[in-house]
């Protein structure tokens, strides 16, 4: 059966008309009958805490995905037959606000998933994902999380702030949103203000990979270690686009060198079918810093095509 929301074609229509969506998918801002996955973007960035400009992730992701495909070879799976997809547009936030923000988020997120509804979240700097959670929380329970970052982000607190883009997990942890015995953090590096900001995380029950192990591992390694960690539960993926690096994605705020490599990256996501994540997200994308041929962008938007294809095989 062909699922009732679909990209229109691209030889009857060129790519570059119509208004932007993430793969050109129908925008759909209230309607979740007969929806597998809502695209939602959330335009903020209070809680950066060196370059903003992620509240344009996700117009700039929208803008990079235009030439995206139905087939997917590598998976053998048409992503838009097999999956409904809409794009909601962006959800309220409250510029300066970011406690506020994540009440919002969690607020108008959470009836999406309550309908059996998979979002895929573009962001936005990294505070988002502590709504996301609460979201995904309050119907599937404790999640069991799946990290791609160049930081852990499970630091306390930002100039006595406790909400920043460093701070979402150490907050999800507190709020029993996730669970760290059933979490993998992988593509850490980078200089630290100590050796407990990874430490103390790992005393808490996450597993916490360096970027220079992770790159000695296999995909099919990795896989096999989340799916070790994520058990039977419920389980969350977000993609920091800092977790690649510079030379692949400069246009982010907190960069750091020696990161993964756009084709490593996307190995290890494609590894990870058949795995049914109750969600994504795709953060960090600032695109003041982008390169004039938007590759940071480009990479985001081809990860969350990834997202998709796993959506589909898990689904099918």
């Amino acid at each position: 059966m062909t699922p009732r929301y679909q990209p229109p074609d691209a030889s009857l229509a060129p790519r570059y008309t119509g208004i932007r969506t993430f793969a050109r998918a129908p925008h759909v801002p209230e309607n979740l009958d007969q929806v597998d996955v809502a695209v939602v973007g959330v335009p903020f960035d209070t809680a950066t805490t060196m370059r903003p400009g992620a509240r344009f992730g996700p117009a700039a992701i929208r803008d990079a995905s235009l030439l995206l495909r139905p087939w997917h070879p590598q998976q053998q799976v048409n992503v838009f037959d097999a999956l409904s997809i809409v794009d909601r547009g962006d959800l309220q936030v409250t510029p300066g606000n970011s406690e506020k923000t994540t009440a919002q988020i969690a607020a108008q997120l959470e009836p999406v998933i309550r309908a059996g509804v998979t979002p895929l979240v573009l962001g936005g700097d990294h505070s988002v994902v502590l709504g996301e959670l609460r979201a995904h929380a309050a119907v599937h329970g404790p999640v069991g999380l799946v990290l791609l970052d160049a930081h852990a982000d499970t630091w306390e607190d930002y100039y006595g702030e406790r909400y920043f883009h460093g701070t979402p997990f150490k907050r999800a942890l507190e709020e029993g949103l996730l669970d760290p015995h059933r979490s993998l953090l992988a593509g850490m590096r980078g200089s630290l203000y100590a050796a407990s900001d990874l430490d103390e995380p790992r005393s808490w029950g996450f597993e916490i990979v360096p970027c220079e192990e992770l790159r000695t591992w296999t995909p099919d390694h990795y896989a096999q270690r989340v799916r070790e960690r994520l058990g039977d539960g419920p389980a969350y993926l977000s993609f920091d686009i800092d977790a690649l690096d510079p030379a692949f994605a400069p246009g982010t705020g907190t960069p750091e060198v020696a990161g993964l490599l756009i084709h490593e990256a996307i190995a290890f996501l494609r590894a990870l079918k058949p795995i049914r994540f109750t969600g994504y997200d795709i953060v960090e994308v600032a695109p003041a810093y982008d390169s004039a041929g938007q590759t940071t962008a480009l990479a985001a938007a081809s990860l969350g095509y990834e997202m998709l294809a796993l959506t589909a095989l898990a689904r099918g």
